[in-house]
């Protein structure tokens, strides 16, 4: 009969080892089990509500996206109808349907309408009203900055005879500075505040900078230069291409061929 092997405490010690590492493993899995199922019983439905709650709020929001965007087509449509009515030479219907525009329309659609009716009061001799209207566009923050400035300008030039200069100048003296898009029409106002105010080098300063500046209107840069040439100061940089347009403008007015400018 063989004879039993001697028994190895090591190998069994491994075993053993082995055994309760595989044990562990187990329970580890059955406790993980058990607390996933616990959560899922104690937090699923507040889970699922939420997840409920995110679903409506975006199904709104797209509901109302859509909303908002038929609206802004119909006052657009609405907006356009009037211009033609303007245009069409009917005004107190234009300005009828652009006020109606008013209470529910969006920033960019509400400042054109109040521009556009500021330009019928102003054709009605109705210059208060035309300020009035202006001076809502510029005073309104969520109106985009180019109608606010526009609006401001022009507030400003239909109310100019009743104005301090120094109003005129606090204004839109901030637009009256070169690369602003207002330069020009600016920059003439606050001159001629300027010059009421007995302050001449101010206007002949300014007048003589927006002549030179090549983004201003040629109209304008020809009227202010000559107006800072009254004043003492020189706004003319080329001369050759000064009487060439002094030429053209001319030649528009009576007809006749432009000399050249050696001849003048």
């Amino acid at each position: 009969m063989a004879s039993t092997p001697p028994i190895d405490p090591e190998s069994t010690a491994r075993r053993r080892e082995a055994e309760q590492a595989i044990l562990m493993r187990e329970v580890d899995d059955a406790v993980r089990e058990d607390q996933v199922s616990v959560a899922a019983k104690r937090y699923g439905l507040a889970a699922g509500a939420a997840l409920l709650v995110i679903l409506l709020l975006f199904g709104g929001w797209l509901i109302w996206q859509s909303r908002q965007e038929s609206r802004l087509e119909q006052r657009s449509e609405e907006l356009v109808l009037a211009i033609d009515e303007l245009e069409a030479g009917n005004n107190r219907v234009a300005d009828s349907a652009l006020e109606a525009l008013l209470p529910e329309a969006d920033p960019g659609v509400a400042s054109v309408a109040r521009l556009l009716r500021a330009g019928i009061a102003l054709q009605q001799n109705r210059a208060n009203d035309a300020v009035a209207l202006y001076n809502e566009v510029a005073a309104d923050s969520e109106t985009p900055r180019s109608y606010r400035d526009f609006a401001a300008i022009r507030a400003v030039a239909t109310a100019y005879d009743d104005l301090e200069p120094q109003q005129v100048i606090d204004r839109i003296g901030p637009l009256a500075v070169p690369e602003n898009p207002w330069f020009g029409s600016a920059g003439e106002l606050v001159a001629l505040a300027h010059l009421a105010a007995g302050r001449e080098e101010q206007a002949g300063t300014l007048l003589a900078a927006i002549a030179k500046d090549e983004n201003v209107p040629d109209s304008l840069r020809a009227r202010t230069r000559q107006l800072a040439g009254l004043l003492g100061y020189d706004a003319v940089e080329d001369v050759e291409e000064t009487l060439s347009q002094m030429a053209e403008g001319e030649t528009a007015a009576t007809g006749a061929p432009p000399a050249t400018p050696a001849a003048e």
